[in-house]
């Protein structure tokens, strides 16, 4: 599944975003930062549609990213995907067997409704010279994996 924001589908299969709420944050497309509208996807999913494992194979956000100093910044995507993965880890306690889970995008990209304006990337890319520099988030996502895969014990 991919999970990005959450959207309300009316009787006439109209499907929208949500009312805003005052004080939400947004992502650069615009879109509802909730996170716990994935824990709630994958409980209802997997209490109305129960499979052996699910795989979140696209998570992210597109922020207005800048390199400052050689550094990309960009503490609204840390958030962003420290608050998501928190929802996933109470979702598997609550039963659900999540196998894996991607974040989108490994680098910044060609979005095909948006061209190269859209940064969805924790890898910034610069699309003249093709320099690739890891955004904070890139780093904090490394680590996070690096401190999961410590914790886990090595089958034998």
């Amino acid at each position: 599944m991919n999970y990005y924001f959450r959207q309300w589908v009316s009787r006439d299969g109209v499907s929208r975003a949500g009312p805003p709420t005052p004080g939400t944050e947004r992502t650069a497309m615009g879109w509802e930062v909730y996170p716990e509208g994935l824990y709630r996807l994958l409980t209802d999913l997997h209490r109305d549609y129960p499979v052996k494992k699910y795989y979140i194979t696209e998570n992210g956000a597109a922020f207005d990213d800048q390199i400052v100093g050689g550094e990309v910044r960009d503490e609204a995507r840390v958030r962003y995907l420290r608050t998501h993965l928190s929802e996933l880890r109470r979702a598997m306690h609550a039963g659900v067997p999540v196998a894996g889970y991607f974040a989108w995008s490994l680098m910044d990209n060609f979005e095909w409704a948006f061209g190269y304006s859209k940064r969805f990337g924790i890898v910034h890319v610069d699309y003249d010279t093709q320099q690739r520099t890891l955004k904070d988030s890139a780093k904090w996502y490394r680590d996070f994996v690096t401190g999961r895969r410590a914790a886990r014990p090595v089958a034998r």
